[in-house]
């Protein structure tokens, strides 16, 4: 995974980074699911959860305390901690639903059961994934760093009812991610 400096300054540039049409896709799900609670893995300033009603339990967790410090004061009606895929600090069943967005193309493979395992341990109902896609999982742009992800292939080992595994349409997100849906049985 790329230093935390990286992250910081990803942080920082998060107005380039923002995908509108993305965060709401993400709010119009969620709130489709009627979900009362929500946790953004790897939420960064909080982009992907910008357009989400003040009224739902809205969470969301990063390795970069810069990252974190950016979303409590872009939405501070929120709660935003400083933490780890591979140690998510909240209880089992505690959140309704749980996703990531483009944060498994940067989790070692090492580490993806155990970041896997967290996700569905966290989860009370739902969880999805929007990852830039390969079935082989090879690295992107020769970067050691960064992998294509199959994300179904990786929940098959768990008790999830896959309800979506398609590719984001490329008017939302013209990096062609794919998007898994799961549903925690």
């Amino acid at each position: 995974m790329p230093a935390l400096d990286y992250w910081d300054q990803y942080a920082k540039d998060h107005l380039t980074q923002y995908n509108g049409e993305m965060s709401k896709f993400i709010r119009d799900l969620v709130v489709s699911l009627r979900v009362q609670s929500v946790l953004e893995i790897g939420c960064s300033a909080g982009n992907d959860l910008k357009l989400f009603p003040d009224e739902m339990n809205v969470n969301g967790i990063d390795t970069s305390d810069m990252a974190i410090t950016l979303a409590k004061e872009n939405l501070p009606k929120f709660s935003f901690k400083t933490g780890n895929i591979t140690s998510i600090p909240f209880g089992s069943d505690s959140i309704d639903l749980v996703f990531t967005r483009n944060l498994f193309n940067y989790v070692d493979v090492q580490d993806i059961k155990k970041a896997i395992d967290e996700l569905f341990r966290v989860s009370k109902k739902y969880i999805f994934n929007i990852e830039l896609f390969s079935e082989n999982e090879e690295t992107i742009n020769d970067n050691p760093d960064m992998h294509y992800r199959n994300m179904k292939k990786h929940w098959l080992d768990h008790r999830v009812k896959i309800i979506s595994n398609v590719d984001m349409h490329e008017e939302i997100d013209p990096k062609k991610s794919r998007f898994t849906l799961l549903r925690k049985m």
